[in-house]
């Protein structure tokens, strides 16, 4: 008898399927890379989520690039997105004058990439634009500009390719809509 994995026991529907996600990022990666040709670009992956979102785009790739990470959290211990937003591990390269695209798992109200964009637009990079593998239009409280978009999902909680609740789930090579327990 097979060994029941953790997350089958949970309330999980599937959204999108691993290939689903690797033809969306291979979209994504020719478009960036057509875009970005012949240019000094900085990749920025927001931890954590969007670990494993960069890693699979950066493969799909064709152009030369740096990658740099950031962290950031709220001071609120609410899972809600209305704390306050602090830096809690900076980028290690400069940006100045450089092309920077922020990769993000999941933008939702905007509140955290809105802080995001106006400090790192005070390091004067040449340009800053945001890809993300997951919009949730429903949810924006700030308007935040996203360039380059792969799914829009409506306003469910999901889990899975780097998305997690309470650190479960990242593992999951799907995305899938996930009921919270109350």
């Amino acid at each position: 008898m097979r060994e029941k994995m953790p997350y089958e026991e949970d309330q999980l529907k599937i959204l999108f399927t691993p290939e689903q996600i690797e033809e969306k990022i291979s979209e994504l990666g020719k478009i960036i890379s057509d875009h970005y040709a012949g240019r000094e670009l900085i990749m920025i992956g927001v931890l954590r989520g969007s670990t494993y979102f960069l890693i699979d785009l950066t493969r799909k790739m064709h152009i030369p690039f740096a990658i740099d990470f950031i962290s950031i959290s709220h001071y609120s211990e609410q899972a809600d997105s209305t704390g306050v937003v602090r830096i809690t591990k900076d980028l290690d390269l400069n940006i100045t004058g450089k092309d920077v695209l922020i990769v993000e798992g999941i933008v939702d109200t905007g509140l955290s990439l809105g802080y995001l964009l106006r400090n790192l637009k005070t390091r004067n990079p040449a340009s800053l634009k945001v890809c993300t593998l997951l919009n949730v239009e429903a949810r924006r409280i700030v308007d935040v500009p996203v360039e380059y978009k792969g799914f829009d999902i409506a306003n469910i909680f999901v889990v899975g390719y780097g998305l997690d609740y309470n650190e479960r789930y990242r593992n999951l090579q799907f995305i899938a809509e996930f009921n919270r327990p109350k």
